[in-house]
């Protein structure tokens, strides 16, 4: 009998809903042509690619095109950036978000509160194009703004290499990325904490706890699922590396320290119209990703919180 019913269910939620279902189906849609069938794709790292032949009429060559992408020179000191710079991005970078939306939301001026989240967000809305033109005037080690500045003010001896020297520029890039996307990583947390329920700061305030005591036992511990879950993502994206970023604020006196994995597949294999090992850079970059993810979330969960399934 209850066999029978379920599909009169379903007919009848499909009739009442139908209007939800054909919004759904919308990202569905564009997620099975744009996200799922390019899969397909990734073929091609187990090919001998030819152009001419196309995909389906290319030569299967297993695993060749790994070999001999891993065995290049260049291949392990990209590897070896690309994980660092992130790793470096990811401690400076991830507290910075949590900071500022705790720091917004202290504030009880609507219009102040206003203006500065208009300028953190802004930053993030600028290509890195742009970005780059206003690195290079004002981090220049002989015309920057910085360098003039300080050198005026008599604070240094000396300009400091900002874009040629390997590890500050490295330090500048992180430090550039941070302030490019601190303002939008605030908008997750000033909805986790809006969520938060308000008669716990009242009695937190009631038990005599002063602003810090209620940031540290009530804000915080109420946004702690989203801190866990965007950490996850973080650590899963540790070998994926925007292409734009290094390859706009990199010049050749720090090639050493400015060639990622993207700038890798961008100079050995697109420009040499090597699309096979260009594919297999980025099978394997995803592979990586996947595993991270998933130690990641494994180990989340055996501390006791909650993981992303």
């Amino acid at each position: 009998m209850t066999a029978l019913k379920a599909p009169r269910r379903r007919v009848h939620w499909f009739k009442r809903d139908w209007r939800l279902y054909a919004m759904l189906a919308i990202p569905l849609i564009w997620y099975l042509l744009f996200c799922y069938k390019p899969m397909i794709g990734v073929m091609i790292a187990f090919q001998k690619y030819s152009l001419v032949k196309g995909m389906w009429g290319s030569k299967f060559v297993g695993l060749k095109n790994f070999e001999f992408v891993m065995g290049l020179r260049d291949f392990p000191l990209a590897l070896k950036n690309t994980l660092y710079l992130n790793l470096l991005g990811l401690i400076l970078g991830f507290p910075v978000p949590i900071i500022l939306a705790i720091m917004l939301n202290e504030i009880r001026s609507k219009g102040v509160k206003r203006v500065s989240q208009t300028l953190l967000y802004l930053p993030h809305f600028l290509s890195w194009i742009i970005i780059g033109g206003m690195v290079l005037k004002i981090f220049a080690p002989t015309t920057g703004v910085v360098n003039a500045t300080l050198l005026k003010w008599g604070l240094i001896d000396k300009n400091i290499p900002f874009l040629t020297d390997g590890p500050t520029w490295q330090m500048t890039y992180t430090l550039v990325g941070v302030w490019q996307n601190m303002g939008w990583g605030t908008i997750l947390y000033l909805s986790a904490i809006t969520g938060i329920n308000m008669e716990l700061f009242e009695a937190a305030k009631i038990d005599g706890a002063n602003k810090l005591q209620q940031i540290w036992h009530v804000t915080l511990p109420g946004i702690r699922s989203t801190i866990v879950v965007l950490l996850i993502l973080n650590v899963g994206q540790m070998m994926n590396i925007s292409f734009d970023r290094p390859y706009i604020m990199g010049n050749t006196r720090v090639q050493n320290y400015c060639d990622v994995l993207s700038t890798f597949v961008y100079r050995a294999g697109i420009t040499n119209a090597q699309f096979a090992r260009a594919t297999a850079i980025g099978l394997f970059q995803s592979v990586v990703g996947l595993i991270m993810v998933s130690t990641a979330n494994f180990v989340t969960k055996r501390l006791g919180e909650d993981g992303i399934w």
